[in-house]
C-alpha cells in the first residue's frame, strides 16, 4: 500500500503545477493569460490561441499521468511544454538588468528557467524510465500505458 501511495504522491508532485494551479489561473484570469502570451505572439490571436492550447495541454496531459492513460506520451508533451514556456517566456538572457549585480529580473528569471527544465527531465524520465530499454520500450509503443498502479506482477505481464 505505500508504494501505492508513492506511486499517486509523485505523479500530484510532477502535475501540481499545471493542474490544477495554472491551468486555474488561466480559467480564472484568461485576459492576463493573453496579455502576457501577447509579448511573445505577433497577434493578439495568436495568443488567445496560445493560451487555449496550454490549457488543453495542462489539463489533459496532466489527466493523462495522474490516470496512467497514455500517460508516457503524455509526459513527453508536458517535457516539450516545459522546454518550449522556458525559451519563450524565461528569457534570462534579454533581461537588461541580467549581468548587475545583486537582486534582478534576470537572475529571476534564469531560476525559472532552469526550474521548467528540470520539470521537463522529470516528465522524461517518466515517459522514457532511467535506461535506453525504456526509451526503445517508448519508440515502439509510445501512447502505450505505465500502468503506475499495478503491482509488479501485473507489470511484467503487461510487457
Amino acid at each position: 500500500m505505500p508504494a501505492l501511495w508513492t506511486t499517486v504522491l509523485v505523479r500530484c508532485l510532477l502535475v501540481a503545477l499545471f493542474l490544477p494551479f495554472s491551468a486555474l489561473d488561466k480559467i480564472l484570469n484568461f485576459r492576463s493569460a493573453v496579455g502576457q502570451a501577447s509579448q511573445a505572439a505577433a497577434t493578439r490571436a495568436v495568443a488567445t490561441l496560445l493560451i487555449l492550447i496550454g490549457l488543453g495541454i495542462e489539463i489533459l496531459m496532466s489527466t493523462a499521468i495522474l490516470t496512467g492513460i497514455a500517460d508516457r506520451f503524455a509526459a513527453l508533451i508536458l517535457a516539450g511544454y516545459c522546454l518550449v514556456t522556458a525559451v519563450l517566456w524565461k528569457q534570462f538572457w534579454r533581461a537588461p538588468d541580467f549581468r548587475l549585480k545583486g537582486e534582478s529580473r534576470g537572475r529571476e528569471l534564469f531560476w525559472d528557467f532552469l526550474k521548467n527544465c528540470a520539470l521537463a527531465g522529470g516528465f522524461l524520465l517518466l515517459a522514457f524510465g532511467g535506461n535506453r530499454a525504456g526509451v526503445e520500450r517508448f519508440w515502439e509503443h509510445p501512447f502505450a500505458s505505465s500502468h503506475p498502479y499495478a503491482t509488479a506482477l501485473i507489470s511484467e505481464q503487461a510487457r
